[in-house]
């Protein structure tokens, strides 16, 4: 699970050196439907409720993040699908391992699977420079204790209780709430096209949750 956790963020960061944030963001969004399509080939059955909610959540995230002109496809492009593959696999994973050992044990190691093959990488992209300041050092703050440690805690425990279908689904949200923080912070004025993505979303996760398979149960202790 920290092998394919790291390998999302590193295809993910290394493909926006090459394309952009939108079209990485509608790429990454591809792992939507990449996780039932993966458990479909693990010959697990899924109703057609889960896949009609992966449809509808992809199809919102096209509506709000992708580019106009998407016919050209760079080395980018491919980074990026690549690591929205990895973080496919990473969320079947944790929802089968979530199922035979605790969340609490589970975690710390992904965490310091993704830090270790991090430091490793330096040592391969030596070109990378550090130049360190007050606002770098919050960024790492930020991004390694909300967005890493409490995240991938919060997916983990929350994974006993909710098939990866589902989580997937629910990863779509990260747009909405994307566009929501800009409304908050730089004002951004939502447009009929980023309301309709939100919308889209939104029924897929009713359709998913309220008409898909009934969630397994979590494990005692």
């Amino acid at each position: 699970m920290g092998v394919f956790l790291f390998g999302g963020y590193l295809f993910q960061t290394w493909g926006l050196v090459y394309t952009t944030p939108s079209k990485s963001a509608f790429l990454t969004g591809f792992s939507v439907i990449l996780v039932p399509l993966i458990m479909m080939l693990l010959g697990q059955k899924l109703g057609p409720a889960t896949l009609l909610g992966a449809v509808l959540g992809l199809a919102g995230i096209y509506l709000l993040v992708a580019p106009s002109g998407m016919s050209g496809v760079n080395l980018g492009d491919i980074f990026t699908l690549v690591g929205a593959t990895s973080f496919a696999v990473h969320i079947v994973l944790v929802g089968r391992y979530t199922k035979r050992f605790s969340f609490l044990h589970l975690v710390p190691v992904q965490i310091l699977v993704v830090g270790l093959l991090a430091s490793a990488a330096m040592v391969v992209f030596p070109a990378q420079k550090w130049h360190f300041s007050a606002r770098l050092a919050v960024a790492i703050m930020v991004t390694a204790l909300l967005a890493t440690g409490v995240a991938f805690s919060v997916q983990n425990w929350a994974q006993q209780y909710t098939p990866p279908a589902h989580t997937a689904l629910l990863f779509a949200l990260e747009p909405v709430f994307a566009a929501i923080s800009s409304w908050l912070v730089v004002g951004e004025h939502f447009q009929g096209r980023t309301l309709a993505g939100a919308g889209l979303i939104l029924a897929g996760m009713v359709v998913s949750e309220i008409w898909g398979a009934r969630v397994a149960s979590p494990v005692e202790g």
